[in-house]
Formats: structure tokens, C-alpha cells, sequence
């Protein structure tokens, strides 16, 4: 995903995307994940020489990638399309001069519930015995780059460290996160549902657990028939209200959290017994699935009204 907070910042991919020869190409590489120079050449009926600038601008902008990949007595470069979409902010952008960034592990959550299906891997391990609820405890699972469960929650208490005199105006999480099957599905929905201090903000379907493809950065040591990756995902509140990707899913602003340099932040995930798809949670860390990054989180601030009290969600 491509998130544009900016016209300026978006020129590029605009000039990019100006083309009609490269969205054809766009679109040629959506139908067939992977094509050769030659095939796509063929299939715009262009020269290599003419594709290759248009192939040039479309990688410098981080909509494709490019490999060499050896084919009998040579090599051919390969391209495909590495982004799933792109989500432009046109309205004047929050200050990102101020905003604390933080990362926090997938093992490390505060507070859970969950029901087997369920287990906690590191890079290196399955922690424990799978379906075993007790290992959520283990010691270990701070180093935990992989959880599931089939229902129930986990919580996470995100590190509030924005200056003094200070209150929270925005909060973006970005996350890989799934269903969860046993083994795996990619039509296996969840409703998701996330929570900041208690307060539900919304809920975003998961489409699936997906085992069709090994994980970018999934251990060699993972069975094959197990879920393999996530989508990620970027969770945004603000003053206008809650969005998934930039599609809004409630109408929870950051005004109604009453969050400031004082407050404790808890994020919850859940899958809730009267959800309509009880279908499982995935979260996916560094050294699993398709994006090397455990769950990210930026907060943006700005300075209290001086007749504002301090929050009492503490």
C-alpha cells in the first residue's frame, strides 16, 4: 500500500500513473502476477527499448519490482506488482513535524483471551504446545513474531511518550494481520474489531487466512500447509472519524477518546462471540509473512488549550 498524505508528495506517482501505456502494464501485470520484458513487450506490441522507460518509472515510484531470473542459457527480467493500493489524502495534512513513532513486538501484549485454535511462534520456534492457551504466558512470547486464535481478543498497551502539555490529535497502527483457519483458507472471513481504552472504534473483515503462497518472510521451518501471510493494514483515528486504508468505519473521532500527554493507551483486537464471521485472528511480525515490520505506531500531537483538563481515561 501506497499512502500519498500529500499532493506534493504524490507528484511522482501521479506522473507515473499518467500514462496509458503504463496503466495497460499496470493492468497486464494484475491479470498475470509476474511477466517477463519480453511477454510484456510482446503483449503492448512495443519495442523492449520503449518499455523499458516506462518500466523505469513505474519501479522509482514503488508500484513494481523488477528481478533477474535465469531461463535456460540467459537471463530475462521479470516484473511485478508489488503494491495492493494507493490512498491519497488531498485535504491539508496533519503537522507531521510533531508525532511520536513507535513499534511494539506481536508477543508483546498485555492483557488476553483467546480460544484454540491458538499459538505463539518466534523466528526460530513454535513456544510451547499448539491450541494450549498457557503458552500466551510463556515467557518467550515476548519475542513473538506470530499469534493466532479463533476467537477472544489480545491487548496491547501502546507507549504514550509525546511531550508535556501535549494532546493526541491523531494515532495511525499499521499491522499485517489475517484470519485464522485451521491450516489455512483464503475465503475465511473475520470481523475484526478494534478498541482503544474500551472505546470500540470499528471493525474491518478479514477476507481470509492465505496459504497459497509461502510468506515473503516466513521461516523455511514453517509447514507449507499452514497460513502463510497477512494484508496489511492501517488503522487511522482522527478528528473526523476511524478508517481502515482510508475507508471510514466509524464515525469514533480522536476528540471522542479524550487522550492526552497523561493518558494510558490500550489497543485492543478481538474477534467477538456475536460477530457475524467468528473467524480467527492472525498477526504477523518481522520475520513472518509478507511485510518486515512488527505493528507500527505514529501518534501526532498539539499543544493543550490552556483551559482543557487533563484526561481522565488514565
Amino acid at each position: 500500500m501506497i499512502h500519498i498524505t500529500s499532493l506534493d508528495e504524490g507528484l511522482e506517482t501521479f506522473k507515473a500513473l499518467g500514462s496509458e501505456i503504463r496503466l495497460q502494464i499496470l493492468n497486464i501485470l494484475l491479470d498475470n502476477d509476474q511477466m517477463s520484458m519480453n511477454q510484456l513487450a510482446s503483449e503492448l506490441n512495443i519495442s523492449n527499448g520503449a518499455l523499458t522507460g516506462h518500466i523505469k518509472k513505474l519501479e522509482e515510484c514503488g508500484l513494481i519490482s523488477t528481478s533477474n531470473e535465469s531461463v535456460g542459457h540467459g537471463n530475462q527480467k521479470m516484473c511485478s506488482i508489488i503494491q495492493d493500493r494507493i490512498i491519497v489524502d488531498i485535504e491539508k495534512p496533519i503537522d507531521y513535524t510533531n508525532v511520536f513513532n513507535t513499534q511494539i513486538r506481536v508477543g508483546q501484549f498485555s492483557a488476553y483471551d483467546v480460544c484454540p485454535t491458538c499459538g505463539v511462534a518466534t523466528s526460530e520456534s513454535v513456544i510451547g504446545e499448539l491450541d494450549d492457551v498457557r503458552y500466551f504466558d510463556h515467557p518467550d512470547r515476548f519475542n513473538a513474531d506470530l499469534i493466532w486464535f479463533s476467537k477472544g481478543f489480545v491487548e496491547y498497551a501502546i507507549p504514550n511518550l509525546i511531550p508535556v502539555q501535549q494532546k493526541i490529535s491523531q494515532i495511525s497502527i499499521s499491522m499485517e494481520i489475517g484470519s485464522e483457519a485451521p491450516g489455512s483458507a483464503n475465503n475465511w472471513p473475520s470481523d475484526i474489531s478494534f478498541y482503544i481504552n474500551d472505546t470500540r472504534l470499528g471493525f474491518w473483515t478479514s477476507p481470509g487466512d492465505f496459504g497459497d503462497v509461502r510468506g515473503i518472510f516466513t521461516p523455511e521451518w514453517w509447514p507449507s500447509n499452514c497460513n502463510q501471510y497477512g494484508l496489511l493494514k492501517l488503522l487511522v483515528i482522527n478528528k473526523k472519524g476511524t478508517y481502515i486504508d482510508g475507508m471510514k468505519i466509524s464515525d469514533v473521532t480522536i476528540n471522542m477518546l479524550h487522550l492526552d500527554y497523561t493518558s494510558s493507551i490500550r489497543l485492543r483486537l478481538a474477534v467477538e462471540d456475536d460477530a457475524v464471521h467468528v473467524g480467527g485472528l492472525t498477526l504477523y511480525g518481522k520475520t513472518f509473512g509478507n511485510y518486515a515490520q512488527d505493528i507500527q505506531v505514529s501518534i501526532n500531537y498539539m499543544p493543550l488549550e490552556s483551559n482543557t483538563p487533563a484526561a481522565d481515561n488514565k
